[in-house]
C-alpha cells in the first residue's frame, strides 16, 4: 500500500536552559490514516525525505523536496518541506527540524503522511503534493486568560495585528505595541500575496475567537500569528515555568538549610574540642 556552582549561579543556569529549550516545545502534530507497506519503495522515499529535510536545515531556514528513489512509481513519490522560525540560528534550525523528524517517527510510524509543528519549526511530508498550495485550514488555536475590557491592551493588540498583516513583504514578521508583542510567519512555498492572505485570515480568526485574551495562538495550514501582552514566548508555558521555579526555589532552600545545619554542627564540634 502506498500511501555545583553557588546556589545563585545554579538558579540562572537552570533558567537559561529553560528559555533556550522553547524552540522544541510541541505545538501540534498529526498523521495520515493511510499507511505504507514496510520495505516498500514508498518507505524508502519517506526515509530519504526526512533525511533530506534534516540535512538541508543545516544551511537553510526553508526547503521543499519531491523525492522518488530508483525503482519508484508515480504513486511512490513523496513531497515534503520544513520551515524554521525566522529568528533562529542555522544550528538551532537544524536541531529543531531533527527533533521534529524524530517525533514524527515516534507518533507516525508507517504513516503515508505526517506534520509536526514545534515552537521553532514546522515539518510536513505526504504522498500527495501540497507544495505551493494555499491552506487556511485552522489546525491549532489556544487563547490565554481574559484581560477583561482593558481598552489600552485591546487597542494595542489590534494595532499589532494590523501591523502583522500590513503587507511588509516578509514571510516572518515580529512587532510590538507597548507591552503587547507578536510574531507571524508563512511557509515559504507560498507567494508573498498568498502569505498576506493567510496572515490576514489567521489574524482575523485570532481576534474574533480569542476575544479579550491576554495572549493567543492561531495556526492555519500554511501560516500562524501569535501575540501576548508580555511577548510571544511567554504564552502557554507559564504553568511549566512556575513549576520549574518552584522546584528551583525548593532546591535553593534545601541547600540553605543544609548549610545552616552543617554550620551548626561545626560550631558544636569546635565547642567540644575546646573542652
Amino acid at each position: 500500500m502506498h500511501p555545583p556552582p553557588s546556589s545563585l549561579s545554579f538558579f540562572f543556569v537552570l533558567l537559561f536552559h529553560l528559555s533556550s529549550s522553547t524552540t522544541d516545545t510541541f505545538i501540534y502534530g498529526g498523521c495520515s490514516q493511510s499507511r505504507f507497506t514496510p520495505g516498500s519503495p514508498y518507505e524508502s522515499n519517506v526515509n530519504s525525505m526526512l533525511t533530506s529535510l534534516v540535512n538541508s536545515a543545516s544551511f537553510s531556514p526553508f526547503n521543499n523536496f519531491k523525492i522518488s528513489v530508483p525503482g519508484s512509481t508515480q504513486s511512490d513519490i513523496v513531497y515534503g518541506l520544513f520551515q524554521c522560525r525566522g529568528d533562529l540560528t542555522t544550528s538551532d534550525c537544524r536541531d529543531c527540524v531533527a527533533h521534529a523528524v524524530t517525533r514524527l517517527g515516534v507518533i507516525c510510524p508507517d504513516a503515508s503522511g505526517g506534520a509536526m509543528q514545534l515552537d521553532g519549526c514546522f515539518v510536513k511530508y505526504d504522498g500527495s503534493s501540497f507544495l505551493g498550495v494555499e491552506d487556511k485550514t485552522e489546525v491549532y488555536k489556544k487563547c490565554g486568560p481574559t484581560v477583561g475590557y482593558n481598552s489600552e491592551i485591546l487597542s494595542r493588540r489590534d494595532a499589532l495585528l494590523a501591523y502583522m498583516v500590513g503587507g511588509n513583504g516578509q514571510y516572518f514578521r515580529v512587532g510590538g505595541s507597548g507591552s503587547v508583542q507578536g510574531v507571524g510567519q508563512c511557509v515559504q512555498d507560498l507567494s508573498l500575496s498568498e502569505c498576506q492572505d493567510c496572515l490576514t485570515e489567521a489574524s482575523g480568526r485570532l481576534k474574533s475567537e480569542c476575544g479579550a485574551s491576554a495572549w493567543g495562538d492561531m495556526y492555519l495550514g500554511k501560516c500562524y500569528v501569535r501575540y501576548s501582552e508580555r511577548g510571544f514566548h511567554s504564552r502557554s508555558d507559564d504553568g511549566d515555568v512556575d513549576k520549574t521555579l518552584a522546584i528551583i526555589i525548593g532546591i535553593i532552600a534545601g541547600v540553605a538549610v543544609m548549610i545552616v545545619f552543617l554550620s551548626f554542627l561545626t560550631r558544636l564540634c569546635d565547642r567540644k574540642d575546646g573542652k
